[in-house]
């Protein structure tokens, strides 16, 4: 995300959805080259990813959801277990899916996960739910607990705030999305009510190569 903003959009979900589908499409190849190496310099996000890895079902795939180019479900493939991406963006599934041979990916919404019921043994959803509406924020972590096995950890993360962040420019390429930032007792609450319960949370400031905003990470189980 960049600093570059200004108002928020307002419309129906399934457009809003798809005006962040075409943004990410539009910016997937330059995403991949910006931040592919990413987490090389996130300390904090890598212990929280083992520390998931360490708590995931055993013998099982573990779900990046919002997997964007890929890099953080081959970070996770890369540590021995097989990881699936899904993404809302058919650019960023083709570029990840080029980049990582070794891992699967699959194009979905949030809302409607390509995956069975009780599929993963882990899931992580890294500033993924943040374009989704206030009313969807339930539904689709609701749908994450469907996909998850009983027990199993869900790791996310999101801005901190109540600001709507609206690019319309993003590194020199026109896009029209939303980024919503979310107040902790949202996310605790959206939880708690989509059957998981709270094993630990975490917020941090942003690193210097960050956009500057107060970041807030949750741990959860499958109930």
């Amino acid at each position: 995300m960049t600093a570059h903003s200004g108002p928020a959009s307002v419309g129906h979900p399934d457009d809003e959805r798809e005006r962040t589908r075409r943004s990410y499409d539009t910016v997937a190849a330059e995403y991949h080259a910006r931040l592919a190496d990413e987490l090389t310099d996130k300390p904090v996000d890598r212990a929280l990813l083992a520390a998931l890895l360490e708590l995931a079902v055993p013998g099982t795939p573990v779900a990046d959801l919002g997997c964007g180019p890929g890099h953080v479900t081959d970070w996770l493939s890369g540590r021995g277990v097989p990881a699936v991406g899904i993404d809302l963006s058919p650019q960023m599934v083709a570029v990840a899916r080029h980049a990582y041979p070794g891992a699967e990916f699959r194009e979905g919404d949030l809302l409607r996960l390509p995956a069975a019921d009780g599929e993963f043994g882990a899931a992580v959803a890294l500033y993924s739910v943040i374009h989704l509406a206030p009313d969807e924020l339930r539904p689709a972590l609701a749908e994450a607990c469907r996909a998850l096995r009983p027990g199993a950890p869900l790791l996310v993360a999101v801005h901190l705030g109540s600001e709507v962040r609206h690019l319309n420019e993003w590194w020199g390429h026109p896009v029209d999305v939303d980024f919503r930032f979310l107040a902790a007792e949202t996310l605790l609450g959206a939880l708690d009510d989509a059957g998981f319960a709270v094993q630990a949370r975490l917020e941090r400031t942003s690193y210097p190569h960050e956009v500057e905003t107060r970041r807030l990470y949750v741990l959860a189980r499958r109930v």
